[in-house]
């Protein structure tokens, strides 16, 4: 239906807001019978097709073939009895033109009468104006849909970080930027999904709701199911469930899911994140690394078109491989400490500030000044190899130095982006890590994981050798859209309430 706004009584406006205004625009058209919310509409185009099929139109030139096309009103000028306009949809703007001699009296007032942020279809021919700029003639338009609510102005409007994350709807409006950014987001996850696919993998579903969260050394976020009349757990992690599916004969699966962490907000953490795990039989976390550096490069190469990228005031490479350290050479390149000094490391450990510097096992003495010291320093890509037993729980012992793992994290920018490991798959080691953990546990490490008597029953039934790796989708997408915060790659960012 086309509305003709026209014919409606204009009431004395001055001193009503615009959203006063704009509601009583509403009322007026519902008073006539007409609607202000259309149902759908029959577009031909998206903008950017537009752009693309009449590029070759030289100005002047007006195209025969009638389009339609459906958007957000962005912005609108008159001159005397023509007016021009843009349309803002998901592919981008195009110029409209209209004028009353096509339109007729009531509908080009009507068309006057419309306010940027409403959203509208109109039909009409492409041409390309005398200035050179691709435009859509229009025939014949509709409001599709009336916004009750002014568009923050072009230059003045919605500029405060957190306004923007609370109100991300209208920042998606506002700010082209934005919008590329999440564009992106969704071509890497369908990069990855399409490279794992090529190489093999299957994408599976485990739970979100958690009878013993597990996985990662976290805090996790409870809530009751009142059916059962049992506390449950959102997801820290995807790993055990998914270790349950390789124990059941999947070979190589991998999940993308968010997991949830009761933990502190950061510029590289939020509390609800999206993770890719996946596991693959019959290989260790070697292969795990090749495959890993191959699938980011790859994304890197997709989005850029090369293996270098600037973020920040970084250039960063990842043309693979990417550099290896082992941690033990980290935390002396790094730290300046020698880890057969055991008083010097604490002695280290408390001139940075590490609480329990005296009391920490070595091993987590070592992890801790490497958190505390080392990943920050490490800006181009960067394996990080083999480390202390007691932290990690779920990997393997390195086959010619038990008192370490296999496992590496990749550092990228002082951030960690992936965490692998040879999976522990033997149970009697795996309960008495548990144990391990309980004990820490109680001597007051609160993100020690707690015991999964049902996996480790998983594991009785026998689990091959596997390699796994975890790698966070957020931060991967910072650092392929030269985003600073990851809220910035976050659609809907955890804010404190006001």
């Amino acid at each position: 239906m086309t509305i003709n706004t026209n014919t409606i009584d204009q009431p004395d406006l001055q001193g009503l807001s615009e959203e006063e205004v704009r509601a009583i625009k509403v009322t007026k058209l519902r008073e006539k019978g007409d609607t202000p919310f259309a149902y759908s509409y029959d577009r031909t185009h998206v903008a950017d097709d537009i752009t693309t099929k009449y590029d070759s139109l030289k100005s002047g030139d007006v195209c025969e073939e009638s389009v339609s096309i459906a958007g957000r009103l962005i912005s609108k000028r008159g001159h005397g009895k023509a007016t021009f306009g843009h349309l803002l949809d998901m592919s981008g703007t195009i110029q409209f033109y209209a004028n009353i001699s096509a339109l007729g009296a009531d509908q080009f007032e009507s068309l006057l009468q419309l306010d940027v942020g409403d959203i509208l279809g109109i039909k009409g021919v492409p041409f390309r104006t005398k200035r050179g700029e691709l435009s859509i003639k229009i025939s014949s338009f509709e409001l599709l849909t009336k916004a009750m609510l002014p568009l923050p102005e072009k230059y003045h409007g919605l500029q405060d970080k957190e306004q923007r994350y609370r109100m991300r709807y209208v920042d998606l409006i506002a700010n082209p930027s934005v919008r590329d950014v999440f564009k992106t987001r969704s071509e890497v996850i369908f990069g990855m999904r399409q490279y794992l696919a090529e190489q093999g993998f299957l994408e599976v579903e485990t739970p979100v709701l958690h009878h013993v969260y597990g996985g990662a050394a976290a805090q996790p976020f409870q809530t009751h199911h009142n059916e059962l009349g049992q506390d449950l757990y959102l997801r820290i992690a995807l790993e055990l469930h998914l270790k349950r599916m390789m124990v059941g004969g999947f070979e190589k699966i991998y999940e993308i899911g968010r997991v949830f962490r009761n933990e502190g907000v950061s510029y590289k953490h939020n509390p609800e994140y999206t993770l890719l795990e996946l596991y693959q039989a019959y290989v260790d976390y070697q292969d795990i690394l090749v495959l890993t550096e191959t699938l980011i490069a790859h994304l890197v190469k997709q989005v850029h078109s090369s293996y270098q990228i600037q973020y920040q005031d970084q250039t960063l490479d990842f043309t693979p491989p990417f550099r290896r350290l082992t941690l033990s050479d980290a935390v002396k390149m790094y730290a300046g400490v020698d880890l057969e000094d055991e008083a010097s490391m604490r002695d280290k450990a408390k001139s940075v500030g590490i609480e329990s510097a005296e009391t920490l096992s070595k091993g987590h003495l070592i992890t801790e000044l490497y958190d505390k010291v080392v990943e920050s320093q490490l800006i181009q890509p960067t394996v990080i190899m083999d480390y202390p037993w007691e932290t990690s729980p779920l990997a393997k012992r390195k086959r010619d130095n038990p008192e370490l793992v296999e496992r590496f994290e990749l550092i990228v920018n002082g951030m960690e982006v992936a965490n692998a490991f040879s999976e522990l798959n033997d149970p009697v080691d795996q309960q008495a890590r548990f144990e391990d953990q309980i004990k820490a546990k109680a001597d007051g490490w609160e993100d020690a994981h707690e015991m999964d008597e049902d996996f480790v029953t998983s594991l009785k039934y026998g689990m091959p050798p596997t390699g796994g790796v975890g790698i966070g989708i957020d931060r991967i997408v910072m650092l392929l859209t030269n985003s600073a915060s990851i809220r910035d790659v976050i659609c809907f960012p955890h804010m404190k309430l006001k």
